[in-house]
Parts: structure tokens; C-alpha cells; sequence
């Protein structure tokens, strides 16, 4: 909850976080499976907790009690714009954070406070009570619905200083939800320096994810993290890394192979999910948690290695990207080559015919990226020179908003956000850079269609992305 970037192409934050902490050159932690605390004596839940396959139950709450299981949890108390510029105050109070019905609820208050609105909400973790390196969590939950509610269930190491201070630590975000869009749920990861991230989405099928529970999850082994909403894969992760500025990285599999903790709480407001509005109805405002369980299985093998960068080859004459000409009628919904996105109250539909892609909009939303067509997986090497070349034009006189990204390098720029203006007739645009950062096999071409009131349609023909020799 440190840095949070929905899957698209908003301008990058760079936030503060309030711990003060330095890198330490001790070794590694321990690499064994290992929990940092006794069994508990406390009654057995009336709710069993079911067995999983290849793996044994290390600890859980099925929140089954009246109140909550002080062994297993802490309500972390933190101040106003801790993180993130959040609005919300973390009490230590049980109308924050209750057990009730067989949930745990995080319940978000507004009242007032020097004549303005003043928020308070519930955040509980395990830190140093259920601490453990290596497994299964699953969670089922229901979010609440809202303009600025942020639930949220992830997991940060024990020892945040280990590795240095965020994002060097790590960062396990197996659900988030944005309460003015619970039809889409997000897992990533976040770590490195520079701060890189991986993130993976799911379209609820039926419903969204605050009209019912749902089920959330993540398989934590040394070399890999798999993460599943409603037993549906959403995100493979096998190639993170951490490192000090200007220093050599870590030996993989760092910053991931220490004792981590789970923690789970309702933000109000803050970078990512904007501020609440009259919309928000906070008699409503309530996450709902109706367990956690923490599996493991008996061993793990540590001897890993991270898997080997691949970079795309340019065609025959040089373009890297894929289908630029748009003769091919490609599906536009998955992940390759060519995809057509809407985030944020974006309206439209995209076509590929007769050598162009066509997108047509209905409403703009609220950010560029509302409406958005991307190409990822494109090179981009430290002290490579390339050149984006692409003709557009618009029915009606209009704007749009290009740029070469990193969504899992912290969606810094390569070629910055661009504006250009687009007219009725054809023309041929051309942009030039050249990368001063790490090496990434994944910058992404991005078209941002969003936000500034156009709706009028646009069509884009030859594409190409290229290293100037």
C-alpha cells in the first residue's frame, strides 16, 4: 500500500513513506519455512477450516469469535496522510476494527473535525505474532463500494529494514479493490530500486467483488509467486529483484525470501483512488473479512535461480512492433500485441480494418488513460536510441496524449507523456529518445485517449517502434 499504480498509464507518483530505515549488508535471512511464534491456546474455531493438497494449515482465523484474536492480530494505529496522502486515521478502537456475524469488519467513519471532514478507519497485521516465510494465503472477502475506498489485504516482511527502505523491502499485494470500480480487482508486487512492480487484474464474472464475497489468494514460493482471485490465475511472478542505488543487486531470490506478515485495512482517499465524494455513502463503508488462512507445504526448495531476461527481436525491417500496420485482425481483449483498455468511466470500442485501427469513444472518464490502446513488451536498453514513428487523425478536431512506459518499472517514462493535435486529415508523427535507465524487456507504447473532454473518434495506421542506429 506504499506506491499504488492502477494498470495503465497515469502519470507516476513518486510518494514518501515514513519509515526510516537503511540497507544492511547482514546475510540473508533464514530460507527455511519457519513461523516466528508458539501455537496459540485459544478455543478452536466452530468454522473448519478445510484441507488443501500438498499443503498443512500453519495458522488461520475464521474470525468466528466476538471479538478479535489479539494471538493472531494488531489494529495498527497510525496518523492522518501516514502514506500515499491518505485521508483516513488508523485507530485502535472497536468501531474501527470488530468481529461481528462472523467477520471481521474494517469500518471507515467520517465525522468532523474543525469544521471538516475527518475520517477514521480500521487497519489490523500479524506482524510478529504470525510472521512466516513461504506459502499459501487464502482470503475471502467483501469490499465495500465507494468513491475513495481503498480495501486492501497484502503483506510486507517483518524485518522492513533488511533490504532497505520500501521498495527495496518488498511488497505482497494480493487484493486491491477501488470502490468507484468494484468490478475489477488487482494483485501485484512491488520491490527493486529503481522501484519496479508487477501487476495482474480480474474482471468479476458475475456481479462485482462488493455485491458478494469472493476469494483471494497467493502461492509464495522461493522462485515464484502465483496469485488467484476466485481460483482463477490472475499474475505469474518468477523475475523480481532489489538492490541499493548505484550498488550491485541482491542475491535472487531477494527481497522475497524472508519472513513476510499478512495485513489488511480500509483506506479513505489517497493518490490512487482519489478522495470520497457526496457519492460516498459511509453507513456502507465496511470491509468484510471472513477468514484468513495460511497454508505451507513441508519443504521448499530454495536452490533457485531467476530466470533468464528475453527481448523481443525486430521484424525484417526493423519495426519491434507487432502487427503495425494493422493487417491482421487481431482480438484487441488479450494480451498480445495490440490491447484496447478502459479504466476510470472510459466508454468506446476499438476495430482494426482496412490497414488502421478504429476507436471510437463514448465517454472520455476521468483520467488520459480512460480510453487507451497499448503495445507492450518492447526493448528498451540503457543508452539505446529509438524512434516511435505512427500517422493519426481524428474526425473532429481533437487531442491525444503519447508516451513509451514501464508499467513494471515504475511506470517511469521513456519518451514523456506527449500531446499532439490531431485534425481531419492524415498525419505522420515522429518522437525520438533515448533511455538513461535499467534495461527492461517490457516498455510499453501507449495512445491516451482520455480525460480531456474529446469523444470524436481517431484512426492510427503504421506504427512503428525502432533503434536508431
Amino acid at each position: 500500500m506504499f506506491n499504488r499504480k492502477a494498470l495503465s498509464s497515469a502519470v507516476a507518483l513518486i510518494l514518501s513513506v515514513s519509515f526510516l530505515v537503511s540497507c544492511s549488508e547482514n546475510k540473508a535471512p533464514e530460507t527455511t519455512p519457519s513461523t516466528t511464534t508458539e501455537a496459540t491456546t485459544t478455543t478452536a474455531p466452530t468454522t473448519p477450516t478445510p484441507d488443501i493438497d500438498g499443503y498443512k494449515l500453519l495458522w488461520s482465523d475464521e474470525f468466528d469469535g466476538t471479538e478479535l484474536n489479539l494471538d493472531n492480530w494488531t489494529r495498527e494505529i497510525r496518523e492522518v496522510g501516514w502514506t500515499n496522502n491518505e485521508l483516513q486515521e488508523y485507530r485502535d478502537s472497536e468501531e474501527n476494527v470488530f468481529v461481528k456475524d462472523g467477520n471481521l469488519v474494517l469500518k471507515a467513519i467520517k465525522t468532523e473535525k474543525d469544521g471538516r471532514p475527518y475520517y477514521t478507519s480500521g487497519k489490523v497485521n500479524s506482524q510478529n505474532k504470525k510472521d512466516f516465510q513461504y506459502g499459501k494465503v487464502v482470503v475471502r472477502a467483501k469490499v465495500p463500494e465507494g468513491q475513495g475506498l481503498w480495501p486492501a489485504i497484502w503483506m510486507m516482511p517483518k524485518d522492513e529494514s533488511f533490504y532497505g527502505q520500501w521498495p527495496k523491502c518488498g511488497e505482497i499485494d494480493i487484493m486491491e479493490v477501488l470502490g468507484n470500480d468494484t468490478t475489477l480487482s488487482y494483485s501485484t508486487i512491488h520491490y527493486g530500486e529503481p522501484h519496479a512492480e508487477q501487476q495482474g487484474t480480474l474482471t468479476a464474472l458475475n456481479g462485482t467483488y462488493s455485491s458478494d464475497f469472493h476469494t483471494y489468494s497467493v502461492e509464495w514460493e522461493p522462485g515464484e509467486m502465483r496469485f488467484y482471485t476466485d481460483f482463477m490465475l490472475v499474475l505469474t511472478v518468477n523475475d523480481w529483484f532489489t538492490a541499493v542505488q548505484g550498488q550491485d543487486e541482491k542475491e535472487y531470490p531477494a527481497p522475497f525470501n524472508q519472513p513476510f506478515f499478512v495485513q489488511m485495512n480500509l483506506a479513505v482517499g489517497g493518490n490512487w483512488p482519489g478522495n470520497p465524494d457526496e457519492t460516498t455513502d459511509f453507513d456502507k463503508a465496511e470491509f468484510l473479512i471472513d477468514y484468513v488462512r495460511v497454508y505451507q507445504k513441508d519443504s521448499y526448495n530454495t536452490d533457485v535461480t531467476k530466470p533468464t531476461v528475453n527481448y523481443r527481436e525486430a521484424l525484417e525491417d526493423g519495426n519491434y512492433i507487432f502487427n503495425g500496420d494493422f493487417a491482421e485482425d487481431e482480438n484487441l481483449n488479450d494480451d498480445v500485441n495490440w490491447k484496447f483498455l478502459l479504466f476510470n468511466g472510459g466508454e468506446g470500442e476499438a476495430e482494426i480494418k482496412n490497414g488502421e485501427i478504429v476507436i471510437k469513444s463514448t465517454n472520455c472518464g476521468t483520467e488520459e488513460y480512460s480510453v487507451q490502446l497499448v503495445q507492450p513488451d518492447l526493448p528498451v536498453i540503457k543508452g539505446h536510441t529509438y524512434r516511435v514513428t505512427f500517422e493519426a487523425k481524428a474526425d473532429e478536431a481533437r487531442d491525444m496524449v503519447t508516451a513509451v512506459t514501464a508499467p513494471t518499472a515504475g511506470w517511469i517514462r521513456y519518451l514523456p507523456d506527449t500531446t499532439l493535435e490531431l485534425t481531419k486529415k492524415w498525419q505522420t508523427y515522429t518522437y525520438e529518445f533515448t533511455s538513461d535507465q535499467k534495461d527492461d524487456n517490457n516498455g510499453r507504447l501507449e495512445f491516451n485517449m482520455g480525460n480531456h473532454g474529446y469523444t470524436a473518434t481517431i484512426h492510427i495506421r503504421n506504427v512503428r517502434y525502432e533503434e536508431v542506429k
